[in-house]
C-alpha cells in the first residue's frame, strides 16, 4: 500500500504524491543539499535552501526559482484533524474526544496546572485504553465528562482558561 503525501507550495498550490510517485523519480544526489532529476525527459536542478524537520516545511530552489514547500503525511492530516497540532503557538482552548468511548478515569481536577504531556483522562475505544494527554501548559477550567461517562467523537471533555 502506497503511502500519501500532501505537498502545499507557496500557500497556493496543493498536491497529492504517493510514496510509488517519488520512487519513480531519477534523482542523482550531486551534493549535501543539491540534485539533478530527470522527469518527462527534463533537467531539474534542485538546490535545499533550507528545512525545518518538525514543521516539515522547505525552501527549495528549483531551476532559479524558489519555493517554500510543507509537506504532510496521513498521520500529520490525522493530528491536525483532531486539534493536536504540534507547535510553539498553539492556540489550544479545549480537548474534544477524538473517537466514541467511555472515559474510565478522569486524571485532573478544575483550575489544576497540568503541563504539556501530562495525562489527562483515560479513554477506552474499541477495548482499548487511550490516554489523554494535555497538548499545551495550562490550567484546566471546566471537566465536561465524569468517570464512566460514554462520550461521541468530537464531544468537548475538558476546557483550559485561556486567559493569561
Amino acid at each position: 500500500m502506497s503511502k500519501v503525501f500532501k505537498v502545499n507550495v507557496n500557500n497556493q498550490y496543493d498536491f497529492d504524491l504517493n510514496s510509488d510517485d517519488i520512487s519513480k523519480l531519477d534523482t542523482l544526489k550531486i551534493s549535501e543539499n543539491e540534485y539533478h532529476i530527470i522527469q518527462d525527459h527534463h533537467s531539474i536542478k534542485a538546490e535545499i535552501l533550507g528545512s525545518n524537520f518538525l514543521e516539515k516545511t522547505y525552501k527549495v530552489n528549483i531551476n532559479n526559482t524558489v519555493f517554500n514547500i510543507n509537506i504532510n503525511n496521513e498521520l500529520d492530516s490525522l493530528i491536525k484533524t483532531m486539534g493536536f497540532e504540534t507547535g510553539k503557538l498553539k492556540q489550544v482552548n479545549a480537548i474534544k474526544a477524538p473517537m466514541p468511548g467511555l472515559i474510565i478515569d478522569v486524571l485532573v481536577k478544575e483550575n489544576q496546572e497540568v503541563k504539556e504531556n501530562d495525562p489527562i483522562l483515560i479513554l477506552e475505544a474499541m477495548k482499548m485504553e487511550n490516554i489523554i494527554t494535555s497538548p499545551i501548559n495550562g490550567i484546566i477550567k471546566t471537566i465536561s465528562v465524569k468517570k464512566g461517562a460514554a462520550v461521541d467523537k468530537n464531544e468537548q471533555l475538558i476546557e483550559f482558561d485561556t486567559k493569561s
